[in-house]
């Protein structure tokens, strides 16, 4: 299984709680230009899981811009940025065994490196910039035995550019 694992775009500082926090301007625009990039690299994503949080929510639909996603997807409590990475690769594994191939997961730090780490125990939690993709590749995802095959954010895409 691939897994393609997506930190949400910029958000705002400032809001009532901090699941309400919406997207800067600029937190939708490296989020379509990484979900352009992804794009590129043609994976075909069977599932999508995010977080109930507001700005994982908006990345999710900014992503859907530029990116093709199966219809619907699933809502996880485990991806608030204090969820528990086990929980999420367990859940990885009954999609993995039910057939599933490539998986998109739009979360926060920083769960999104304890996830990686989960995924691949050889690995130290990567931080995520905002927007930031990373693929893990995953034979088992409760063992721990997937490999970071790269690691991409909006700052490194414009240097390459």
């Amino acid at each position: 299984m691939q897994v393609f694992i997506m930190r949400h775009g910029d958000a705002a500082l400032e809001a009532a709680s901090d699941a309400v926090r919406p997207l800067t301007i600029c937190g939708c625009d490296e989020s379509r230009q990484m979900a352009s990039w992804l794009n590129s690299q043609a994976p075909d994503i069977d599932r999508v899981l995010v977080s109930p949080y507001l700005r994982a929510q908006q990345t999710l639909a900014t992503v859907r811009e530029a990116l093709k996603l199966p219809e619907g997807e699933d809502i996880l409590p485990e991806l608030t940025p204090g969820g528990d990475p086990g929980q999420v690769a367990c859940y990885l594994h009954a999609l993995a065994s039910q057939g599933v191939k490539s998986v998109l997961v739009i979360s926060h730090l920083p769960l999104v490196g304890y996830l990686v780490s989960e995924l691949c125990h050889q690995e130290t939690p990567p931080m995520f910039a905002t927007s930031a993709i990373a693929c893990v590749n995953v034979e088992d995802a409760t063992q721990g035995n997937g490999t970071l095959a790269w690691q991409v954010s909006p700052s490194k895409l414009a240097k390459a550019m």
